[in-house]
């Protein structure tokens, strides 16, 4: 069986590896704001919020039942999360190379989405910027944090996108899975 027909028998348990990454990862990020006082700047924020979008249309995406519209719902989602993901892919791209150079983050448009959004106000432990761009450029094993953001965004794109082309693949031919019944001797019996 090929890439696609992999795919698409088993796009549930795809949408739900990328909704755990991306909760895994806003979970990381709470981790190290709460435990070790790494706090977050707008563009982080940002992040978080586009993770938890992420995970909500792949959580979507897997309850959804799979019937005639199955293969357009599946297409439809992984469309949705390849879109989400390019948008973090940029998020994290820009915070390492404009925002953490810059003294200040504030009104910028990450400030401004998540502001507008309200989400600071209704649960700040988890969406209230704390810090400057500046000030929130930590590594991680010597790779900046927006850097392992950014890479778990377009390893999430990419699959969103095989698993895109996978809905839009002719269905896989299952006649070639079902096994011939064979005789003792192990040949095929002769009609």
């Amino acid at each position: 069986m090929n890439a696609a027909g992999l795919l698409q028998r088993h796009a549930r348990l795809a949408f739900v590896l990328v909704a755990l990454a991306c909760l895994a990862s806003v979970a990381g990020a709470l981790y190290a704001q709460h435990v070790h006082g790494m706090e977050p700047c707008p563009w982080c924020i940002l992040q978080r919020v586009v993770y938890l979008l992420i995970a909500a249309v792949a959580l979507l995406a897997a309850a959804l039942p799979r019937g005639p519209g199955g293969r357009v719902a599946t297409g439809l989602s992984a469309l949705l999360v390849a879109l989400l993901g390019l948008g973090g892919l940029a998020a994290a791209l820009y915070q390492h190379l404009v925002a953490a150079r810059l003294p200040s983050c504030d009104m910028t448009l990450a400030d401004r989405i998540v502001s507008g959004l309200g989400l600071d106000a209704w649960q700040p432990e988890v969406f209230e910027v704390r810090a400057s761009c500046a000030d929130a450029a930590v590594s991680l094993l010597g790779v900046p944090f927006e850097l392992w953001s950014a890479a778990l965004f377009a390893a999430l794109g990419a699959l969103a996108v095989a698993l895109l082309r996978a809905a839009m693949a002719p269905a896989p031919d299952l006649g070639d899975a079902v096994p011939q019944a064979r005789g003792r001797s192990g040949h095929t019996p002769r009609a």
